[in-house]
């Protein structure tokens, strides 16, 4: 076990270059799991594959990531979190390549699990980091540009998918993807600059006593509602697009990468959004207005399909830095780490393995609009359950 040393929290603007270098990472992280989603018509075509077995990749990648996730603590304790932020994307890296290289549907769904076991490290690590080196006061823009990552990759990777997937084939999509990985995670163990402090393994007492707050079970909740609404459609869209509104390939990844930079811009706006007027108001809101887009997203057509298109990644995505901002309330500094490495596998499992594969079987046999409609009633669920979130007496900074 490491002997630990805070870092001194500081303003943001102080500490922003940082908190984009992390982000940076999570964007390579969250991309090379979710290429897979523009990707999937293709892989369906090449391995002949069913909608229910291409939604069970996601499955499997996210059992990995769950797993990984849960163990973060054992590891980050041993090492720092800045060590464990790059093993995290150089093993994201390493399983891209493999991928790229391996053909039969076993060998890559092997290869997927352990694309999720190292992306699942990333989230815990680097959340404790950020919270560490920034005020308190401006959690929710840095987590906010964090949380900006996933909807960057979304946007990026369709758009990828569609200008190049015409000239190179998809396994060298991702194989430049994983040496890209690579590259940025040898920089960051150079040049980061942060989390040099380790975390705290998940001690059974400490896990008892986690377990026994309300508020953590209402944040996984809380969480499969969102990532559900979010990253689990996402998944599944291109699919929906093509098969069952007969969109072009390439027109419905350009539509979605497009469509998607609304998420991005709705992420630094959350983030301030939550400073304003508190996370739990914030989370509410969003949560609610995201239900609404996805349920429209799966029972509109013409006009208003087009407008859902571009209206639901914004208003799904923003709970994100609402929620982590949440999370930092609930515990002190030293067990936020143990926190999101429970809170956050729980959730992405379900919201992003189960619903994924769930919906891909709806849309094998009966519609994927019905898939739609249940995660965006699903969301509308959660305003409540964040008015009953609880949060410490005194809300500490550091680590």
């Amino acid at each position: 076990m490491l002997e630990k040393s805070c870092p001194i929290p500081e303003p943001f603007r102080a500490r922003a270059g940082t908190a984009f270098f992390i982000a940076a990472l999570f964007l390579l992280n969250f991309t090379g799991r979710f290429i897979f989603a523009p990707l999937m018509p293709f892989i369906e075509e090449e391995l002949v594959i069913t909608h229910a077995q291409a939604g069970s990749l996601f499955l499997i990648i996210s059992l990995g990531f769950a797993g990984a996730q849960f163990g973060s603590g054992f590891l980050s304790s041993r090492l720092t979190h800045r060590k464990v932020i790059v093993v995290s994307i150089v093993a994201v890296g390493f399983a891209l390549v493999a991928l790229g290289f391996v053909h039969s549907l076993p060998l890559i769904r092997v290869a997927l699990f352990f694309l999720g076991l190292g992306a699942g490290l990333h989230v815990p690590s680097a959340f404790a980091t950020i919270t560490a080196m920034v005020n308190r006061q401006d959690w929710g823009k840095a987590l906010g540009v964090h949380s900006a990552a996933p909807s960057l990759s979304l946007v990026l990777g369709p758009l990828l998918v569609a200008a190049f997937i015409g000239s190179i084939s998809w396994r060298a999509v991702i194989f430049c993807l994983g040496g890209l990985s690579v590259f940025a995670g040898m920089a960051f163990m150079h040049y980061g600059g942060c989390g040099d402090f380790p975390g705290d393994a998940p001690r059974p007492s400490v896990l008892r006593s986690i377990a026994g707050l309300s508020s953590i079970w209402l944040m996984i909740a809380l969480f499969v509602m969102a990532l559900g609404g979010s990253v689990g459609t996402f998944t599944m869209l291109p699919l929906y697009l093509i098969v069952e509104r007969g969109f072009d390939k390439g027109y419905a990844n350009t539509l979605l990468g497009l469509a998607q930079i609304s998420g991005l811009l709705a992420a630094f706006v959350a983030g301030w959004f939550a400073d304003r007027v508190g996370p739990k108001l914030a989370i509410s809101i969003l949560l609610a207005a995201g239900g609404v887009a996805t349920i429209l997203l799966g029972i509109s057509s013409g006009g208003w399909l087009w407008l859902a298109i571009f209206i639901q990644p914004a208003l799904a995505g923003s709970f994100f830095p609402a929620g982590f901002s949440a999370m930092s309330r609930m515990v002190q500094p030293n067990l936020r780490s143990v926190v999101a490495s429970v809170v956050v596998p729980s959730a992405f499992f379900i919201g992003v393995g189960v619903l994924p594969a769930l919906m891909g079987y709806l849309g094998q046999t009966y519609s994927f609009s019905l898939g739609f409609a249940l995660a965006g009633s699903l969301m509308l669920l959660g305003p409540p359950f964040a008015f009953l979130l609880k949060f410490t007496e005194q809300e500490q900074e550091g680590c």
